[in-house]
C-alpha cells in the first residue's frame, strides 16, 4: 500500500490545485453543488468539460448512492428511466486512459470516473460516459493505527529477521557480558529499520495534516490509487450528504429519483 497523500485539502483551500478560471455547477433537484478541476489529469478535464457543456448529463440521474461510500450518475441510461428498471451501463465510446496521481484521493466531494474491473479492463480505463462523488467516513484515529499497524509489520519483520535474527545469539551474549554495548548496537539497528521502513514504497504512516483530514473531513481509502480523480466539490457538501442518505431499492438506486437538472463549466 503506498503513502496516502492527503496535501490536497491544504492545497483546495489555497486554491492553488485547480484550473482556477472554472468552477463545474451541478445542478439537482435537490440543491447545486460547485467544484474545481484539477489541473494535471487534462484527458479527464478536456472530455468532462465537453460532454458537461454539451448537455450530455442533463436529466440524467445519481442512479447508484451507497451512504458512507459515494453516489454516481449521469448514465445516459438513466435519462427518462422508468423505476425500478435497473440502469448504468455506461459506454465503451467514452474510455480514457488513466490519469492517477497520488496528489488526488478519496477524500470527501473528490469526482472521478468509474470504471469496469480490472479483470475485463486491466488498463484501468475510466468510463467518462458517467462519474461518482465520494462520501465516505470519517476514521477514528484508532483505526488509522490499525492500518499502519497492518500494513507495516509484515515489512517491518521481515527486515528484522534477515538483519537481526542472523545476530541474536550474539546480541544475547552481549546483553549478558555488556549491557550498555548491548543497549548501544541495539539503538543503532533500531534507527536503521526506522530508516528503511520510512523509504520503503510499501509502508503506510498518516502525518499529523492527513489524519486530521480523514478524522474531521473523511473519505474512503479503499478507492485511492483505483480510479482517476478529476475534480474535487468545494461547496454543496449538504447535498453530497443529503443524496447519500436517500432510501434505496435492491439496486442501489434511489426510490425517488435524484435528477441532474445540469452541469456546465463556468
Amino acid at each position: 500500500m503506498k503513502r496516502l497523500l492527503f496535501s490536497i485539502l491544504i492545497t483546495v483551500l489555497a486554491g492553488n490545485a485547480f484550473a482556477q478560471k472554472d468552477t463545474i455547477i451541478i445542478r439537482t433537484n435537490m440543491g447545486t453543488m460547485k467544484a474545481v478541476f484539477y489541473d494535471d489529469t487534462p484527458n479527464h478535464n478536456r472530455l468532462f468539460r465537453q460532454r458537461m457543456n454539451d448537455g450530455a448529463f442533463d436529466r440524467t440521474l445519481f442512479y447508484r448512492v451507497v451512504t458512507d461510500f459515494m453516489i454516481q450518475g449521469g448514465s445516459p441510461d438513466s435519462r427518462d428511466a422508468a423505476p425500478g428498471t435497473r440502469i448504468g451501463q455506461g459506454s465503451t465510446q467514452y474510455l480514457v486512459a488513466p490519469e492517477f496521481s497520488s496528489k488526488h484521493v478519496a477524500m470527501r466531494g473528490a469526482i472521478a470516473a468509474p470504471r469496469l474491473p480490472d479483470k475485463q479492463n486491466p488498463e484501468k480505463k475510466s468510463d467518462c460516459s458517467q462519474f461518482f462523488i465520494v462520501h465516505g467516513k470519517k476514521y477514528t484515529g484508532g483505526y488509522l493505527d490499525t492500518l499502519e499497524m497492518v500494513c507495516n509489520n509484515p515489512i517491518k519483520n521481515a527486515w528484522w529477521k534477515e538483519n537481526y535474527t542472523p545476530r541474536k545469539a550474539e546480541m544475547d551474549s552481549l546483553r549478558q557480558v555488556n549491557k550498555k554495548e548491548y543497549n548501544r548496537r541495539l539503538k543503532s539497528i533500531k534507527e536503521d529499520l526506522e530508516i528503511y521502513m520510512h523509504n520503503h514504497p510499501e509502508t503506510l504512516y498518516f502525518t499529523q495534516k492527513e489524519r486530521e483530514i480523514l478524522t474531521t473531513m473523511g473519505g474512503d481509502l479503499k478507492l485511492d490509487g483505483e480510479y482517476t480523480f478529476f475534480a474535487q466539490v468545494v461547496e454543496g457538501f449538504d447535498v453530497i450528504d443529503k443524496i447519500a442518505r436517500q432510501k434505496t431499492d435492491s439496486h442501489e438506486r434511489p426510490v425517488n429519483d435524484v435528477v441532474i437538472q445540469s452541469i456546465r463549466v463556468k
